[in-house]
């Protein structure tokens, strides 16, 4: 069987948003690459304009990205000058990423979900609304990627890469291997997808309608 196939660029959704409840604002963002600073600035200005008064930020499965935007986008959450995270190296030395002025959603109450599949950037993000506003956190455990890489190149063209330093939330909990854990553990099993439930979304909207 011969099949003719097309080239074509695929595009993949960075940030996606929609009503619930018809004042929840449910927010996805699925990674954090060069597109997302733009896409969440423009989901951010419709949510201000829609009847959203709260926030279900859902970062499930989001493998993370970029640093700059994971601090760009915690700056929407929260006021300026706040620990994003810390990046801590081995000889004792660290550097901490702050918050920019921006605080465009930093009155709407907000609840986040993660699980297992969330990692790097949206742990960094997680963990900073965690410990700067007392978010509440809905889901599993995230993957637990806080680890610095830098490639050293060695002869005959091969390389070596050597962890350097670790991220940690801005109350100094590490993120590498334990991960940011759920203030309330909710599963979302197989059988829950077959039927095409998710009794993590419907925690978070329980407690998001009593914030």
């Amino acid at each position: 069987k011969e099949v003719i196939i097309t080239r074509s660029t695929i595009k993949i959704p960075t940030v996606d948003w929609k009503l619930l409840d018809e004042n929840v604002a449910y927010l996805e963002i699925f990674t954090f690459n060069k597109n997302v600073d733009s896409e969440f600035k423009k989901a951010a200005r419709e949510i201000t304009e829609s009847k959203a008064k709260k926030i279900i930020l859902d970062v499930r499965n989001d493998p993370g990205g970029l640093l700059d935007s994971a601090i760009n986008i915690a700056s929407y959450f929260l006021d300026a000058d706040k620990i994003v995270t810390i990046e801590k190296f081995g000889d004792g030395r660290e550097n901490q990423f702050k918050t920019q002025p921006n605080g465009q959603l930093k009155n709407y109450p907000v609840v986040v979900l993660i699980n297992k599949g969330s990692a790097s950037a949206s742990e960094i993000l997680a963990g900073a609304l965690k410990d700067n506003r007392g978010v509440i956190i809905v889901g599993e455990a995230s993957f637990g990627k806080g680890s610095v890489q830098e490639m050293t190149e060695l002869p005959q063209k091969a390389s070596l890469k050597i962890t350097i330093a670790k991220w940690f939330t801005p109350s100094g909990k590490s993120i590498d291997e334990n991960g940011i854990k759920p203030d309330i553990e909710v599963k979302l099993t197989e059988e829950d997808v077959k039927e095409n439930k998710d009794p993590q979304l419907d925690k978070a909207l329980e407690l998001i309608r009593n914030l």
